[in-house]
């Protein structure tokens, strides 16, 4: 199924499952990261969206990738009085009293994404992927990609002490481990923006013998890879075919880059993590029905072989 299929799908569901008193009286805070990628940009799009199809009235927060943003954000939300609080956090920990703040007040808060370093009944659920999961297909891609041949990866992570950026390098470095032809040269942050990437990647290249020593590199979002893949060819070289390219989140601009054959595989991070929240909060406001603490989201590989020009005209449509 397309992902514009599902969230058609997700959206006729959270129709059906909306009830009269759920609708404008129910009230929700979001706290989103930022507007760091184009999956970012996404997922605040569709929430959006999905909040209007639903009558529910929400109320958005842009924490700029700063956690200090995030927790005055939730505190304002607190205050305010409403229902629920959606909130992607920025890092994994320093959530605890926030939480309990909210909690304490009777406000459910449901994570997006990304998990927090918390108790777990500071919050009532968690939508994300299975983000260790994303690393093991990116790494299991290039494992059956490279066969026995010596292959060295540059490794561009995300935020440093974000889920993300630790779940998908465990997730990588699990699936290479027990192939020693496979070995990660270097590891940096490019805190998951193109420009970073872009910087980074010149980086890696300057001291990999101008990149001749590379064999692939792995970043941790989309974005990122699109930097890097500009750094490859400013250096001369060719993306896709030189240094094999992989990452994770499935955005336009990667399709667009597997088109020109300057991509090789990506992860698929679906956008749509507000409608699985807004069910369980419906049906826990409605009559306190507890939902499954972790709500995992589907994690695809795509590669050239998988339709690249349709999958990035079917993504530009849904406000990437």
């Amino acid at each position: 199924m397309s992902i514009l299929a599902r969230l058609a799908l997700a959206a006729s569901i959270a129709t059906a499952l909306s009830t009269p008193l759920l609708a404008a009286e129910m009230t929700v805070g979001f706290s989103q990261i930022g507007s760091e990628s184009g999956w970012r940009a996404a997922e605040t799009s569709v929430t959006k969206q999905q909040a209007e199809e639903r009558g529910i009235d929400l109320k958005f927060a842009d924490a700029q990738q700063k956690q200090e943003n995030q927790i005055k954000a939730i505190r304002g939300f607190i205050a305010q009085g409403v229902d629920a609080i959606l909130v992607a956090p920025v890092v994994a920990t320093g959530w605890d009293d926030v939480l309990t703040e909210a909690k304490e007040a009777d406000i459910p808060v449901v994570l997006l994404d990304r998990g927090v370093d918390a108790s777990e009944d500071l919050y009532l659920a968690s939508v994300a992927s299975d983000q260790v999961k994303e690393g093991r297909v990116a790494g299991q891609w290039l494992v059956d990609t490279v066969g026995d041949k010596e292959c060295k990866v540059v490794e561009l992570q995300g935020t440093v002490g974000s889920t993300p950026a630790i779940n998908r390098k465990k997730g990588f470095e699990e699936a290479i481990a027990g192939h020693a032809n496979i070995t990660i040269a270097r590891s940096q942050t490019g805190d998951f923006t193109r420009s970073k990437g872009k910087e980074v990647m010149e980086g890696f290249i300057k001291a990999e013998n101008g990149g001749k020593d590379i064999c692939a590199m792995y970043a941790h979002n989309d974005d990122m890879a699109v930097g890097a893949i500009q750094a490859m060819k400013d250096a001369g070289l060719k993306p896709g075919s030189d240094i094999y390219v992989v990452s994770i989140d499935a955005v336009p601009d990667i399709f667009a880059a597997m088109v020109a054959g300057e991509a090789n595989a990506t992860v698929e991070l679906t956008p749509n993590m507000a409608g699985p929240a807004f069910d369980v909060l419906a049906a826990y406001l409605k009559d306190g029905t507890k939902p499954e603490k972790f709500i995992i989201t589907e994690s695809k590989l795509y590669t050239p072989a998988d339709n690249p020009q349709g999958e990035y005209d079917t993504r530009k449509g849904l406000g990437y």
